[in-house]
């Protein structure tokens, strides 16, 4: 992709998941002083809508990315350091070696990512926390997709059950149509041996996560286990 338009997905992409809503060109040129004319802008806009990269819900003016923008977003991520406070909260709530700091870390990964995280401290004891942070993202409000969020955690013992063996131990982001637990959502996840047991665990948020961050704070606990 031409760098111009590269900067103005990625552009796109992170207001997106700082707003939850679609971003027009006005908010482009004038929040972040692109060094781009405003007819470019929307030109480009254009172009990259007739690429599949960003659609245009019915309601609004402004462009979402779709799930081809978040692979190539995805793809193109560089690491990023957690601050020391977040560090610090993680290594604080996994100091043990048992059930109850893994949960104490699925706890404060959920606070952390603002998202639902999910922890398989071996294949049939599940535990999941911070499903409330699904409802309350705008994406979520809309009753048929409530029902979906709604089933998927009925049905997560099931799914985790499904794909434990076959995730690696390195950390994967699953997104939109390649995720287990749905396609309107983005599931980070990874496997760990701890002693004589491997366990698993993972972030699922919508589509527009903090993809940077919660990759690092899924690959700092991974290092800590």
């Amino acid at each position: 992709m031409e760098p111009r338009k590269e900067l103005i997905l990625n552009t796109i992409i992170r207001e997106h998941i700082k707003t939850g809503a679609p971003v027009g060109s006005g908010v482009l040129v004038d929040k972040y002083k692109l060094d781009i004319s405003p007819a470019t802008v929307r030109n480009e806009m254009m172009q990259l809508e007739e690429d599949g990269y960003i659609r245009q819900p019915h309601t609004s003016a402004g462009r979402v990315p779709t799930e081809k923008a978040y692979n190539l977003f995805v793809a193109n991520l560089k690491d990023k350091k957690l601050t020391e406070g977040d560090e610090k909260i993680l290594a604080k709530a996994l100091r043990g070696n048992d059930e109850a700091s893994f949960k104490a870390a699925a706890k404060a990964i959920a606070e952390l990512s603002d998202s639902a995280v999910f922890w398989a401290m071996h294949k049939h004891n599940l535990y999941y926390t911070g499903i409330s942070n699904l409802f309350k993202q705008p994406e979520f409000s809309q009753a048929d997709l409530i029902y979906d969020v709604s089933a998927v955690i009925d049905s997560i013992d099931e799914i985790i059950n499904k794909i434990f063996d076959d995730v690696e131990n390195d950390v994967v982001i699953m997104l939109g149509s390649e995720n287990p637990f749905g396609n309107f959502c983005s599931t980070i996840i990874t496997k760990y041996k701890k002693g004589n047991n491997i366990g698993l665990f993972g972030i699922i948020a919508p589509l527009r996560m903090n993809y940077e961050k919660n990759l690092a704070v899924v690959k700092f606990v991974k290092n800590l286990l």
